[in-house]
């Protein structure tokens, strides 16, 4: 994180560049970008307090596999497309299962500032 960023913000800035590669229709999601967005989320959790604390350490295990899968794949299609070809999409540990459990814990976070925002506004 560079200096004096503020998290929230370099966060946001992450997925909006996300945004506009889905909306751009023309161009697939890489994997590193992907990756690198959703381990900026990973301190999120810890604002969550200690019930959420193996929710964290699978939340991260999982973002370093997809980084790790970076390094010789580069879209996420291409990664699912690898895990249909090797059925291998079920099993644990794979790539796509992993892409899926990522994608539960942004799932989960953003559910829960949702509503911790919705609460502040009554």
């Amino acid at each position: 994180m560079a200096d004096g960023e503020k998290p929230l913000r370099e966060i946001a800035d992450a997925f909006r560049d996300l945004a506009a590669t889905v909306a751009s229709q023309t161009l697939d999601i890489e994997v590193a970008p992907f990756s690198h967005a959703c381990s900026l989320v990973s301190p999120l959790f810890g604002c969550l307090g200690m019930a959420f604390k193996f929710a964290e350490l699978d939340y991260v295990a999982k973002v370093n596999n997809l980084i790790d899968a970076s390094k010789s794949i580069v879209t996420l299609q291409a990664l699912l497309d690898r895990d249909i070809e090797q059925n291998s999409v079920r099993k644990a540990g794979s790539h796509s299962r992993n892409l899926l459990k990522v994608k539960r814990g942004l799932d989960m976070v953003r559910v829960l500032f949702e509503q911790i925002l919705a609460s502040e506004d009554k």
